[in-house]
This record gives C-alpha cells, structure tokens and sequence, in this order.
C-alpha cells in the first residue's frame, strides 16, 4: 500500500498526495480476463503469454500486466463495447498490489488504435456523444493516474484518440510498422477530445502541438521521436518490435523496488505540477513512505550480500 503522511511544506501548506490502497489483485483474477475472441480488450499476465508470443521469458513476467487491443475489422476504433471493456480492466488495477508495469498494445498488425468508431458515432445523438466523450475521457485519466509504470507499444498506425490513448501513458515506444502518428481530428472538424491537445502540449511545447493539431499531419516512428511525443524507437523486428522492446523495459522495471517505484513515479507526476521547493517537500514525503518497508530492508541486505534483491512489494 501506498500512502503518504502529510508535511508541512516550506513553501506553502500541506500538500496532500493521491493514494493508492486496497486489496490484492492476484494474477488469478487478472487471468479471468484471458484473451477470447468474444472481448475487444484483454487483460492478461505478461506470464500466461510469454512462451507463445516471445522469445524469451522471466521470473517478472508474472508482475506484468498486457491490455491488449482486439478489434481487428475497425483497427480497434474505439467504440461503446471497446471503452467499457478498456474501463473494466484499468479500474480493476488500481488495487492491484501484484502488477509493477502495464503494456498496452494491440493483437492488430498494423494498427495500435484508429481513434473513436467514427461509423458508430454517426448514429449517435448528441447527448450520447457527450456521454461517450465523458466516458473515453474518464477512462483515459484513469490510465494516466494509475500507480504502476505504463507503456503504450505502438506497432502500427494511431491516429486521434488511437494516440490521445497512447499520450496517458508514461512511455511511448514506436516500431517501424508505426507509420501514421497524429492527432487528426481537426480534418474532421473537431478537435482532440480526450486529453490531446493538453498532453501533446506539455510533451513537446505549445508551437509544435499547434502544427501538430492544426495540419492534422501523419509522421512515422522516428520523426515522431525527433518532435518529442515518442520516447523509444525500436529499430529490430518486425511487427511486434515496440511490444518487444516494451516487455525488455517493462522487465527492467519489474526487479526493481515496486514500492519505490510506484512513490517515484508519484513524486515525479504531482512534482511535475508544483513550484520547485513544494515539489521537492512532496518527494520527501514520498520518499518517507518507503523507509518503514520491508523492501527496503531487502534492498540494503541483498547490497551488502552482493546478491540480487527479492521485492514483494511490503
């Protein structure tokens, strides 16, 4: 668990942080959402995958977890059934204690996400549009909010809320099947909806969003990585080389402390909004909440014994 005594800090009042509690989420329950034909999202250990889909496997797979995107005939446009199924499985990790990093990635060759069903919004009224523009929008923070390192592998195409999605996570890692990387909504008459124009702005400047958003242009994995909005470009494989390279980083989060993970990415988050003495009070009180752990007692052990440590996340 995960949470924060209050400080007082020199530069204003007390800060009050998020939290993170609950209950265990057990890679039991994880795998209630194994892949099936009938789901157009799919919440899965990286475990129950990884001697299938890969070349390799690790004793860390089991504290990974894989948000898979399945709608192949719409390149996973983004639809009612979609964001309730996407909502089901992000809500269900805030109380995990078991997963340490999520991989989002598609089962699709060649697309990541097209963005919202288009076909099926023309249909809808608009008091259903506001709704579902309410709902990818919840859906969307809560990834952007979750406690756990999040990284979106891009092996093909993701265009307007296909990329807002991938703008929530923490990483974005794009292989050479990601070709087609923009916020495209304005050729449509509409503006990104769902977080795009704040997220691309505070990743790459307001100009560069501005161009971006405003010529609604395409640009591949590795200019995309030049502007700023794509922090790794995995250069080897084929189709799956961001997913790839994602489960080589998600693992090498993995070992590390997940306690002091979860409070650095929280220090670096919140810290990211505050003035410079505020935020560095706010990464002292993340700080305290690792010090009465058991990790970080193994931590200090495994040092001094020069072996690799053991984290159970206590």
């Amino acid at each position: 668990m995960l949470s924060l005594r209050p400080i007082a800090s020199r530069a204003g009042p007390i800060v009050t942080p998020l939290r993170c509690s609950g209950p265990a989420f057990s890679s039991r329950a994880l795998r209630s959402y194994s892949t099936s034909p009938d789901q157009l999202a799919t919440l899965t250990p990286l475990s129950d995958i990884a001697s299938s889909e890969l070349s390799s496997t690790s004793p860390y797979d089991e504290h990974i977890s894989v948000l898979t995107l399945n709608r192949a005939p719409a390149k996973n446009a983004i639809s009612r059934a979609l964001l309730s199924e996407m909502d089901e499985h992000i809500s269900s990790l805030f109380t995990s204690r078991t997963v340490r990093t999520l991989l989002l990635h598609s089962s699709v060759p060649g697309a990541f996400c097209a963005g919202a069903d288009l076909k099926e919004r023309k249909g809808m009224s608009k008091l259903e549009v506001d709704a579902f523009l309410l709902g990818l929008r919840k859906v969307f923070t809560n990834v952007s909010r979750l406690p756990m390192p999040t990284i979106a592998c891009l092996d093909g195409l993701a265009m307007g809320g296909g990329l807002e999605l991938a703008l929530t996570c923490d990483l974005r890692i794009a292989g050479p099947a990601a070709t087609k990387l923009g916020l495209t909504e304005t050729k449509l008459g509409i503006i990104p909806g769902a977080g795009g124009t704040s997220r691309m702005t505070r990743l790459v400047g307001p100009a560069r969003a501005k161009e971006l958003i405003f010529s609604a242009k395409l640009v591949d994995a590795v200019e995309a990585s030049r502007i700023g909005f794509v922090d790794i470009v995995a250069q080897e494989g084929a189709g799956t080389a961001a997913f790839e390279k994602g489960v080589q980083l998600a693992r090498s989060f993995a070992k590390n402390g997940p306690l002091a993970i979860r409070a650095a990415k929280l220090a670096i988050d919140k810290g990211e909004q505050m003035d410079p003495e505020t935020a560095l009070d706010f990464e002292r009180q993340c700080y305290e909440t690792i010090l009465g752990t058991q990790d970080r007692l193994e931590g200090l052990k495994a040092f001094a014994e020069k072996r690799e440590p053991v984290y159970r996340g206590e």
